[in-house]
């Protein structure tokens, strides 16, 4: 996909067969050496295996798994430590039956030198897992030991905390019936990604000190085509669904989110020189409960900013409960009003739909919709709005917006500017 994006060609990347011959030479290598990191993998055929815990680092003994059989099976009550950074790109077929736990040891010195690096806002991941035909599933956990990080990030604001799971290249992917609980930061990134689904997932980050859950987004596509996100359960503390940028043809649906920052477009447009695209996204029948935000599109202005395109998004059948900002447009996200005004945002923003949002803010501006002058903003529709503030005050704001559907009677006329 040659968008102008930032490349992450740098991410390892093992076809299938080189997969093989790596796994044959590591088992040749480790059983020279005594290390034996196949003994806790009981395969019954070619096709699968299934693993045990060690007594130290499991990472060698899934990797070697996932290279050798098509199905690879946790057992209910089996943790696997994983100690080093998981490349499980290049897959074929690969179906891994997560019934118990795979959890990531939270050293963070390893970590942050070794997580495998996301160029787009200077991520990092514990798992890259991407190929064709690629089952995640199993009913159980994938556990990222985040206590420690919401620690010592209170400290080191700069720190670079892992991702759980990145699903990088993938095609044809499936992810079902899998808890996940305590990222660093991000729970999942979908890189570079076509057909892929998560169903039935339940995510939830807390924090046991008094150090805040920060950046803990649910999902962020970024890249990637025909994404399905659904039947989910999501209790963190960022965004719980954020489309980033060249995010198309996205259905999300029936979702739960609590202490959320809302289903998000963008951030957008925030690197100079490089055009973002967010196209025919669908989020429909959303729960939302006590949240920073609803239904929320975002991207920079200022200079020396990028520029893109936000197209065909519908929100609908949202039910928002002491939500703060249950419907936003922001297109001076993380700028002052005077650089706004100056350098107004280059993305620009149509179709957009907003249709049946009802429930309680936290506070009596119970939507907003800020766009840029010069007609950044178009075809914004709003239908079916029952939403109130509390002690029955409800107010509206909007500014350089064209209106249509039922607005008029809710946001009075807009300032043009």
């Amino acid at each position: 996909m040659d968008d102008g994006l930032p490349s992450t060609s740098g991410l390892l990347r093992y076809p299938k067969m080189y997969n093989s011959f790596l796994f044959l030479g590591l088992l040749a290598y480790l059983t020279k050496s005594g290390a034996h990191v196949l003994q806790n993998i009981q395969q019954d055929t070619k096709a699968s295996c299934e693993l045990t815990a060690s007594l130290g680092d499991d990472a060698p003994q899934f990797l070697a798994a996932a290279a050798s059989c098509e199905t690879v099976t946790i057992p209910a009550g089996t943790t696997l430590n994983i100690e080093t950074r998981l490349d499980m790109t290049g897959m074929s077929n690969l179906n891994i039956d997560l019934q118990g736990t795979i959890r990531f040891n939270p050293n963070i010195d390893y970590w942050s030198e070794n997580g495998f690096p996301i160029t787009f806002q200077d991520q990092i991941t514990f798992w890259l897992l991407g190929g064709e035909n690629i089952v995640l599933s199993g009913g159980g956990t994938l556990d990222g030991a985040g206590q420690a990080w919401y620690d010592a990030f209170a400290s080191n604001s700069s720190l670079l905390r892992p991702i759980i799971l990145t699903l990088n290249q993938a095609t044809n992917a499936f992810v079902e019936n899998i808890q996940m609980i305590n990222s660093p930061e991000w729970f999942n990134l979908v890189n570079e990604c076509q057909n892929v689904t998560f169903n039935n997932i339940t995510i939830t980050a807390r924090s046991t000190s008094d150090n805040f859950i920060s950046n803990t987004d649910g999902w962020d596509i970024y890249r990637s085509d025909s994404v399905t996100i659904e039947n989910s359960v999501i209790n963190n503390g960022d965004d719980c669904v954020s489309f980033k940028p060249n995010s198309t043809n996205i259905l999300v649906s029936n979702l739960d989110c609590t202490g959320s920052h809302g289903i998000s477009v963008g951030s957008l447009g925030q690197f100079s020189g490089v055009f973002d695209i967010v196209q025919n996204v669908t989020a429909i029948n959303i729960q939302m409960s006590d949240a920073e935000n609803g239904a929320r599109i975002k991207a920079f202005a200022g200079d020396n900013v990028g520029s893109g395109m936000v197209q065909n998004i519908t929100f609908q059948n949202f039910v928002v409960s002491d939500v703060d900002n249950p419907v936003v447009i922001d297109q001076c996200y993380e700028t002052s009003a005077d650089d706004c005004e100056e350098f107004p945002s280059n993305v620009f923003i149509q179709d957009i739909f907003f249709n049946n949002i009802s429930g309680t803010g936290s506070g009596s501006q119970v939507a907003s919709l800020d766009c840029s002058p010069d007609g950044r903003c178009s075809d914004i529709t709003v239908s079916g709005f029952d939403l109130s503030g509390p002690d029955g005050k409800t107010t509206y704001e909007c500014q350089n917006v064209d209106l249509s559907g039922n607005a008029a009677s809710l946001f009075g006329t807009c300032t043009t500017t």
